[in-house]
């Protein structure tokens, strides 16, 4: 016996959706479109839409439609949360992937950053961030060898933030940001996966331990077809 007419009319709308027939934040065609469309009842077609809402392609705004839920990953700038901590929460496992770990002493704008001396030497780790397979983030970090001095390769494939907490022992207070829309370099393109005139997004950032200690330094370059950010703005 085949599946309920709902059901294979949710199959065709999500073909619709794939095939980019149907754009990611745009509202769905009325009830009565679909219904002459699929040659179905409004009730079943109710159905069929009730169905991608509940899976998450499709959502209902009160008092202005249905529409076709952007699959971005909205990351909050204002909540510091690590990589693998934000995908978890998504029910996704990330993977990292280190193509680079150096002891270097650090040019000149990393060791303005960290507040260093001269001869201070630090980490540099690149790391690919995937999930499923498919490259989100590509992170370049550099992190002081005096406050890491047992930092090694396998931890960096973990969490880094989970290492720092956990294992060295300290908290992570803030961390301070700065946004930029640019054109990937030919290596940051290629652990993307994207072509060097498709734009993505840089965040240069430094974070600080509770005592106002800076310890990290990062430049990460985030996917912009894969992540839109968001923040919150009150009115005093």
């Amino acid at each position: 016996m085949g599946s309920p007419l709902y059901r294979r009319i949710a199959q065709q709308i999500k073909d619709e959706i794939e095939e980019g027939r149907w754009k990611e934040g745009e509202s769905i065609p009325t009830e009565l479109h679909l219904s002459k469309q699929f040659d179905a009842s409004r009730v079943t077609v109710r159905q069929a839409i009730k169905l991608l809402v509940e899976e998450g392609l499709l959502e209902k705004i009160q008092g202005s439609g249905t529409y076709v839920k952007e699959q971005k990953i909205e990351h909050n700038i204002f909540e510091l949360i690590s990589f693998t901590e934000e995908m978890r929460s998504l029910n996704k496992e990330p993977i990292n992937k280190v193509m680079d770990f150096q002891l270097i002493e650090p040019e000149d704008q990393v060791k303005r950053m960290l507040k260093l001396k001269d001869g201070d030497q630090v980490f540099y780790v690149r790391r690919q961030r995937l999930v499923d397979e498919v490259p989100y983030v590509l992170e370049d970090t550099y992190l002081p060898v005096d406050l890491f001095p047992n930092l090694s390769y396998k931890i960096m494939t973990g969490s880094k933030y989970d290492y720092i907490e956990k294992e060295v022992g300290k908290k992570i207070k803030d961390s301070f940001q700065e946004v930029i829309p640019v054109l990937p370099e030919e290596d940051i393109a290629r652990a993307l996966m994207v072509d060097t005139e498709t734009p993505i997004l840089k965040i240069r950032s430094y974070s600080i331990f509770e005592d106002g200690t800076v310890f990290e330094y990062s430049e990460n370059h985030f996917k912009s077809d894969e992540y839109k950010f968001t923040l919150r703005a009150s009115r005093p």
